[in-house]
């Protein structure tokens, strides 16, 4: 079933099906979901996106929410980003170690800058997502890693997308914007 307005569809048939000309060349470099709140987020190979709807498996699947935030479902969090460098980061800057897992979004990237996304549409994989906002930081991770990151997530936390062309993404898959 096709979810997508008029206009989505015209900006997925704009969209070149290689990363010519891209504007970043990002990797995939962890894919991660939990079925529900609380419990440790796995570690998987790929991850089945299913346009409209979200990750099958994952705890904020539409139509299945068990998440944290569940009682608050909203369209543009089918799929969260988060980038490898701010891991990085956060144990240069303030000697705080995660591991991808840890931050309890759904992909990390390398050489992505997720933060100038928001309203633009780009490829993960095979798939096509639209970036809708910033994730924020929530004390709900603190409670769960145990650490203050809090506040060095701020601007720093993520990004929520809506998925438009689902498909299986891989580790190693390729990460660009025309």
């Amino acid at each position: 079933m096709n979810t997508n307005t008029g206009a989505q569809d015209a900006a997925l048939s704009a969209l070149p099906e290689e990363p010519k000309g891209t504007l970043f060349n990002g990797e995939v470099v962890g894919l991660h979901i939990t079925a529900r709140a609380f419990l440790p987020m796995r570690s998987f190979d790929e991850l089945e996106l299913v346009a409209g709807k979200g990750i099958t498996g994952d705890r904020y699947m539409l139509g299945r929410e068990e998440g944290f935030y569940s009682a608050k479902p909203e369209e543009g969090r089918q799929v969260t980003l988060f980038e490898i460098e701010t891991l990085e980061a956060l144990q240069r800057d303030h000697g705080i170690t995660l591991r991808p897992e840890d931050h309890r979004r759904n992909v990390t990237v390398r050489n992505v800058p997720l933060n100038h996304l928001v309203g633009k549409v780009f490829h993960l994989g095979e798939t096509v997502l639209e970036a809708t906002r910033l994730s924020v930081p929530c004390r709900h991770i603190e409670e769960i890693t145990g650490q203050a990151i809090f506040d060095p997530l701020i601007n720093r936390s993520g990004l929520n997308c809506k998925i438009l062309r689902g498909g299986t993404v891989r580790l190693g898959d390729a990460v660009w914007m025309t």
